[in-house]
């Protein structure tokens, strides 16, 4: 009796919505509503807001950001409601129940990528500064909708947000994942379903690893035969691929709408086999390697004596820079045991000034310390506590991506049959439970940029085995780039991240099923 009597108020419920004839909202709590990441601040009022036929979203759509931040709303919600929901421009004179987009600086929205929500049953106002602050508050909108928001076809629920203020912003203002598209390759199309994960759970930058040793995977005009030749083959001798630069510029611009910004990885001078075995010039003696198709690393290197192999590198740097309107190209510089060390500094150095030279910032793994770095140098903490603080003794900021903790190519554990376990088996609740401003000694949180989950592709060969790799840890490292050290809690979070497990469903997304975890399915 008890479940029917549920079903028979959750008709009810859809059917007063969809008529507009019920005069009092649901009743609801705004604090127990399943939110990833966090919120900074959450305040119930115990009533509702509920979608409807069309009713519309009211935005300066004089600010084509904003504007575009409307549409993609609009967008998400018509799918599965059927509502035909507009956008209109704001002229100050906003009817009952409508959706309105504010640009403020008061409260959170003050804050970069900050918005607040604030939600009656009369009227949904979300406010921000700028568009990526309206956009970073649509996804909040988004979880607290049904599960079915999800779908791509019509779906029957009651469409029900409950009321409130939400104040919100992110800890860290580098939010993001890496993703290798080196020893397997991936195309423009799941390119952007990753670009659309990141989007879901707040994050904001795609770190592309575009070269390695078995594949070079960007064009460089140029340099043609690293593509045609570098990028024929992948690990375990599969066909390969590559982007065009108009794939690339495809991708940067799918990224940017969703206010993701897009690092390339150019690795050097070691991961270069690719590159040597489609220009032999590059080489010490004049001849180009096989290429390569194993996991093993280590034994590449650019032939760093020789003036061709800098001017290779200003000709790869120019033409990336051109495309990509960040400020970072990521130069690599990891597990280059082929180089002697004092070469190896010497490389670094102009590697360095290249990129600067075409305009942009050097951002390099953990190694890359070693060299002479200043402040615009980002140095991604992999492997050794003692580069990281020395890369912050010669200050340079650090971006956290300690391998022990924040591999997405790790495996769970013995069990789990795609990954590496090199660093660690990674379970969900220990690539939650670390905090990047005291993971290690003496790296305080203003030596730190964000924290950044990186997937390398050895064992990775299609969409599925990235999902099951990535979800649902991806979750937990949005919800540490974001939210408050003092506001996670494993126990707390766990419970939150097993209610999402009919979304992810509906998202189709292949996730790993964690028994530390109760999945309400």
């Amino acid at each position: 009796m008890k479940n029917k009597s549920i079903f028979y108020f959750l008709v009810i419920s859809t059917f007063c919505f969809s008529l507009f004839s019920c005069e009092e909202a649901i009743p609801t709590d705004l604090t127990q509503s399943v939110l990833i990441p966090l919120p900074t601040s959450i305040t119930a009022t115990g009533s509702s807001f509920g979608l409807s036929e069309g009713m519309s979203i009211y935005a300066d759509t004089g600010k084509e950001a904003v504007g575009n931040v409307a549409n993609y709303l609009a967008d998400m919600l018509n799918g599965p409601t059927g509502f035909g929901i507009t956008v209109k421009n704001n002229a100050g004179n906003v009817p009952k129940g409508q959706i309105v987009f504010e640009i403020s600086t008061e409260n959170a929205g003050s804050k970069k990528e900050g918005y607040e929500l604030d939600i009656s049953k009369n009227q949904l106002k979300l406010s921000a500064t700028n568009a990526a602050g309206l956009f970073m508050g649509v996804q909040t909108i988004r979880q607290l909708l049904p599960p079915e928001i999800e779908s791509n076809s019509l779906q029957n629920s009651s469409w029900l947000i409950p009321t409130g203020v939400i104040s919100d912003y992110p800890r860290y203002n580098h939010r993001g994942s890496m993703l290798d598209i080196s020893r397997h390759f991936f195309g423009v199309d799941d390119i952007k379903r990753y670009i659309d994960f990141l989007a879901a759970f707040k994050m904001n930058v795609l770190h592309l690893h575009l070269t390695d040793d078995q594949g070079w995977r960007i064009e460089i005009k140029k340099w043609p035969n690293l593509t045609k030749h570098g990028g024929s083959t992948e690990v375990g001798g599969g066909q390969g691929g590559y982007l065009t630069q108009e794939d690339y510029s495809e991708l940067v611009q799918y990224a940017a709408d969703r206010h993701i910004l897009i690092i390339p990885e150019i690795d050097m001078p070691g991961h270069t086999n690719a590159a040597l075995a489609s220009y032999p010039e590059l080489n010490c003696d004049n001849k180009a390697t096989e290429l390569y198709t194993g996991i093993e690393v280590g034994f590449s290197s650019f032939c760093v004596d020789k003036e061709i192999t800098y001017q290779f590198i200003d000709d790869v740097v120019k033409e990336l820079a051109a495309i990509t309107p960040g400020p970072y190209i990521h130069i690599g510089g990891d597990e280059s045991h082929a180089t002697k060390k004092e070469d190896y500094l010497v490389f670094i150095n102009k590697a360095k000034n290249i990129v600067e030279q075409n305009g942009k910032r050097m951002m390099g793994w953990d190694e890359t310390a070693q060299a002479d770095l200043n402040e615009d140098a980002v140095v991604q903490l992999w492997a050794s506590p003692d580069f990281a603080k020395m890369a912050v003794e010669k200050g340079a900021k650090l971006l956290m991506s300690p391998a022990k903790k924040a591999y997405l190519d790790m495996q769970y554990d013995s069990t789990t049959h795609l990954g590496l376990h090199w660093a660690a088996y990674i379970e969900v609740d220990s690539g939650y439970t670390w905090d990047p401003a005291t993971y290690l000694p003496g790296i305080s949180e203003e030596n730190i940029i964000g924290v950044e989950a990186p997937l390398w592709t050895e064992t990775v060969t299609n969409m599925d085995e990235i999902e099951y790799l990535v979800f649902p840890r991806l979750m937990g490292y949005a919800e540490i780039g974001w939210t408050p050290a003092e506001k996670r809690n494993w126990d707390e979070y766990k419970v939150r991240l097993g209610k999402f497990a009919k979304r992810l469903e509906i998202m189709d997304i292949d996730y790993y099923d964690s028994k530390l975890v109760e999945w309400e399915k």
